[in-house]
């Protein structure tokens, strides 16, 4: 057991330096230097060195106990800065997920509304093209036409949009797939499924769901970057590319999640319905529209 614990602390203590502590001290860093440079200055070299130079020949000038010090003073203010990043973290996934505040109300209706006509023009262009190419007398480069607006289709949208944003909507359409196919209310539908599915599928999951999570975290230190960048501009272009960078991680991140979600509810939804005795032990394949309402009046207990 004490090997155990002693490679356990090794894992968080590595956590914790990469999570916290390297990004924290490289935002310190750039912190201090802008503060002295701002903008009239932002990318004066010379400047530069003389502030290192100066920063260096202070810290090397002062005893061993107080150059510890200033180690220990900047540790804890990276880990500080790195735990407010943490915790911002769920404004960014607010903000992708969609999820925005009642105050945005008004912004988020008008976004979801823009986001359904678009998504209905392209679905329209689909079944105009299936209209004019009958499946009788269809060609190989007609029917590549309508599967390229069919793909159109589904990479702004696997349903119709109900959330403001893309990474939104792509946790929406598993909702709606879920109750338009099978008539299953996936919240109160999920947490019994994920206890019935294998370790593998499970796996797959949280890999899928830890990738968002960190490309989250990744997005989020854009904001004290911006900050920064109010009175020294270069950093304002570091918080730009942060924040880009983590929001096609995130993108990417949700696509494999939902994919592995629905292809889980596919798999392993009459494994749900037959643990709860909806379904008979000897059925395979998919869920059945009946089975999925059934067992949603099952699960929601009257709620």
């Amino acid at each position: 057991m004490s090997t155990f614990f002693q490679e356990l602390a090794k894992k968080l203590a590595e956590r914790w330096v990469t999570l916290l502590v390297i990004p924290g001290a490289l935002y310190v860093a750039i912190t201090g230097v802008g503060v002295r440079l701002r903008h009239p200055h932002a990318l004066d070299y010379t400047r530069l060195r003389a502030i290192l130079t100066d920063a260096s020949g202070w810290i090397g000038r002062q005893p061993s106990g107080s150059q510890a010090m200033v180690a220990v003073v900047v540790l804890l203010a990276a880990a500080g800065v790195g735990l407010l990043v943490q915790a911002a973290a769920v404004v960014t996934r607010t903000v992708w997920l969609g999820l925005w505040p009642r105050l945005l109300t008004p912004l988020q209706r008008w976004r979801t509304e823009s986001r359904q006509r678009r998504w209905l023009a392209r679905v329209g262009q689909r079944r105009t093209l299936e209209h004019a190419y009958p499946v009788a007398n269809r060609t190989p480069e007609q029917q590549r036409r309508i599967d390229t607006a069919a793909a159109r289709v589904n990479q702004f949208a696997l349903a119709e949009p109900g959330r403001p944003t893309w990474m939104g909507d792509r946790i929406h359409a598993l909702e709606a797939v879920a109750m338009n196919r099978y008539g299953l209310d996936l919240e109160f539908a999920w947490p019994r499924l994920w206890l019935v599915l294998p370790e593998t599928t499970r796996t797959e999951i949280t890999a899928a769901n830890a990738a968002f999570a960190a490309a989250t975290a990744t997005g989020t230190w854009a904001w004290p970057c911006l900050l920064l960048g109010t009175i020294w501009w270069p950093a304002l272009l570091v918080g730009i590319g942060i924040g880009i960078t983590g929001w096609i991680q995130a993108r990417a991140a949700v696509a494999d999640l939902t994919g592995v979600s629905e292809a889980a509810l596919d798999l392993y939804g009459r494994s749900l319905a037959t643990a709860l005795g909806v379904a008979e032990a000897d059925r395979v394949g998919p869920l059945t529209l009946d089975e999925g309402r059934q067992l949603t009046t099952l699960l929601r207990k009257g709620r």
